[in-house]
């Protein structure tokens, strides 16, 4: 008799954002002796950190993909709309697993999975979007939701074997109490309180974004970055100008700096570093002069030294703090 051959393992690829129930996710899968990899999408919308952190926890191979050029034409044209605010979050998830999906025939992976639990968040995890992602991803039955799955249509994983549908989970809801005792269980202790983690769900975060889009565009990455650094302000003459917070705002201001733009910092007092980008007025240069003497001055000078460093020219000349009023009424 013709002992049959053994089944090669199964291979899962995982979504990990960091956050419990996508660490959960792959506890449940690998607790089947199912050999789990992680993927996670870099954008300057959502930081990467916690999905590092986990998967070094979780002793799991991380690939990053880069994402910007996807999230960026979503956030242009979504077609399932935005939530609050410039989140289109349905379209984001099923652009992440349509992604995923292609590594996964790639790199010869089984399927995809995600830490989605079902009715847990209000516009992307009712039991329709999560159709409707599955659907626009276009995976053919090779997305699943190892947390809620016994609640979920059955898919080809589970139904050819490959998975123990009886071993995945049935969460329903917004209680995290089951994911905390699931925790314990797999022995995860350190994991973030939960939060959305997506710039495009904060409303001051997308005035910005808003802005940019209106007047640069969202074409070029550059832009999109400096979001992210300091304090942003449409100026009279139409430039944009970015005011630096702080150290480490300074810093990514000057790192992000290219030839035609111009930089602009106060020189007899500590203050912030300003960057117009190309194509900046000499009106707006001298206004973004005023800004920065304003953040750098804390209001004890009639004039503060400040330096321009523009494509044309450098020089230091004295100008007076811009007025409060004037900072509430140009910053965005």
């Amino acid at each position: 008799m013709t002992t049959p051959e053994p089944r090669p393992p199964v291979r899962a690829l995982s979504l990990l954002s960091g956050g419990l129930d996508s660490q959960l996710s792959i506890c449940v899968l690998r607790d089947q002796g199912i050999h789990v990899e992680a993927v996670v999408f870099s954008s300057p919308f959502f930081k990467i950190d916690s999905a590092k952190k986990a998967a070094a926890k979780l002793g799991v191979k991380l690939h990053i993909v880069p994402f910007i050029k996807d999230i960026v034409g979503l956030v242009e044209s979504p077609s399932h709309g935005f939530g609050g605010a410039m989140n289109p979050c349905i379209d984001c998830h099923a652009r992440m697993i349509q992604r995923a999906g292609e590594m996964r025939e790639a790199m010869g992976f089984d399927f995809v999975a995600t830490g989605e639990v079902l009715n847990q968040r209000p516009m992307s995890q009712t039991r329709r979007s999560l159709e409707t992602v599955a659907r626009d991803a276009g995976l053919n039955g090779l997305l699943l939701r190892p947390l809620s799955a016994r609640l979920l249509e059955p898919t080809v994983p589970e139904m050819d074997g490959r998975v123990d549908r009886g071993r995945l989970l049935e969460l329903n809801g917004r209680s995290r109490k089951p994911q905390m005792e699931l925790a314990k269980t797999f022995g995860l202790e350190d994991y973030p309180s939960p939060a959305g983690g997506c710039l495009l769900t904060e409303k001051g975060f997308c005035r910005k974004l808003a802005d940019l889009k209106e007047h640069e565009g969202l074409k070029d990455d550059r832009p999109i970055w400096l979001l992210l650094y300091g304090r942003h302000f449409r100026l009279p003459g139409g430039s944009k100008c970015i005011v630096g917070r702080d150290v480490r705002d300074n810093a990514a201001i000057k790192k992000l700096f290219k030839n035609g733009d111009t930089l602009v910092y106060t020189v007899n007092v500590p203050g912030p570093t300003g960057m117009l980008p190309e194509g900046a007025g000499q009106e707006d240069i001298l206004v973004a002069a005023a800004i920065c003497a304003a953040y750098g001055d804390r209001g004890t000078r009639h004039e503060v030294l400040v330096k321009i460093q523009s494509p044309a020219w450098t020089k230091e000349i004295s100008v007076p703090p811009c007025p409060k009023e004037r900072l509430q009424e140009w910053m965005l």
